[in-house]
């Protein structure tokens, strides 16, 4: 047996493969290596960004591994330090996460997906929510999916549990972009390489804000910023990256990010 997960370092960029055959499905031991993965990434200050994809043409992830449930994985059980998928509950991960969906993402699949910062769509990747259909809830699709694309839709997705091309998932937001195939993972690699190579201090202070203010009136989480009260956003007001990004501008230079 391969290992369920795999990655690659290229500079900045980490690469992680989803490899779990026949259909990429996620039991409590490959989520746990997921968010042991995750977690590694988050503390290595080499790391910016990642890329998460999985090995195949046709399945991304069908979510949870209904086989393995039957054989015993507990669907309350142990999921290691980042929750389902090794993305959506693990703290602190101030660093962006690039989806690569090469095929079918649906149930906890799509629900992974939804915990990345920005996904790519293979030309022929389908989205769905079919837990309905198993008289179950997609719990964590519930709480995200009406905050990133319209209200009806989304319910409607959750509600009846139907399937989106790229196509119509591009048309209502879930997804930045739809790529050829062959261009998915370069077009992902692009893409990780510009934000690699911008601010990491940044990077991380945004991504603070914006899951601070999710759930928070705007006043309230710009007084958190304001005061210094995130501790990205404390240290980037602090560092030699911020002074760095002055002093480039008005040298008329590129700035030399540091990370500190």
């Amino acid at each position: 047996m391969t290992d369920p997960v795999r990655t690659r370092r290229d500079g900045h960029v980490l690469e992680v493969t989803l490899d779990r055959p026949t259909a990429n499905a996620v039991d409590l031991a490959t989520s746990r290596v997921m968010g042991e993965t995750f977690r590694a990434f988050r503390d290595d200050p080499e790391l910016r960004v990642a890329i998460l994809t999985a090995a195949g043409e046709k399945f991304f992830c069908p979510g949870w591994d209904l086989k393995a449930a039957a054989g015993g994985d507990a669907v309350d059980g142990d999921y290691g330090p980042g929750g389902f998928g090794g993305l959506q509950e693990l703290p602190r991960l101030n660093k962006p996460v690039i989806a690569a969906v090469n095929g079918i993402a649906c149930g906890g699949g799509l629900e992974i997906a939804l915990a990345c910062d920005i996904i790519l769509a293979a030309e022929h990747a389908t989205f769905a929510l079919p837990e309905i259909r198993s008289g179950t809830i997609a719990d964590a699709a519930s709480i995200k999916l009406p905050k990133r694309i319209p209200y009806h839709i989304a319910m409607e997705l959750l509600l009846t549990g139907r399937w989106l091309d790229a196509a119509e998932a591009h048309r209502w937001g879930l997804v930045n972009e739809i790529l050829p195939p062959e261009r998915l993972m370069d077009r992902a690699r692009e893409l990780a390489r510009l934000i690699a190579s911008g601010p990491p201090l940044v990077m991380a202070a945004i991504k603070e804000v914006v899951r601070d203010a999710e759930d928070s009136k705007f006043q309230d989480s710009l007084n958190r910023i304001t005061r210094r009260q995130l501790a990205t956003v404390d240290t980037l007001y602090g560092s030699e990256d911020m002074l760095e990004g002055f002093r480039a501008f008005a040298e008329k230079r590129d700035p030399v990010w540091k990370g500190r």
